[in-house]
């Protein structure tokens, strides 16, 4: 698959820059930043589903008690 994207030649130089510091290809630099912000806003979003599980019951346990829950301890 191949994707066509608009930009400056300000934008050029800077990401042939970056991809040429980190030694790897300008798609490469633009595939590793977009599956770096799906993975952001994925572990944004599941924060957010966590926290609001925790606000539903924000009762917390100590190491001590969850070994004792769990018989492990």
């Amino acid at each position: 698959m191949s994707t066509s994207i608009r930009m400056t030649e300000r934008e050029q130089e800077l990401v042939k820059s970056y991809a040429k510091i980190h030694g790897i290809s300008v798609g490469e630099a633009f595939k590793r930043a977009l599956f770096e912000k799906i993975e952001d806003e994925f572990d944004i979003a599941e924060a957010e589903l966590a926290y609001d599980e925790f606000s539903k019951d924000s009762k917390t346990y100590s190491l001590d008690e969850v070994k004792e829950m769990l018989k492990i301890g």
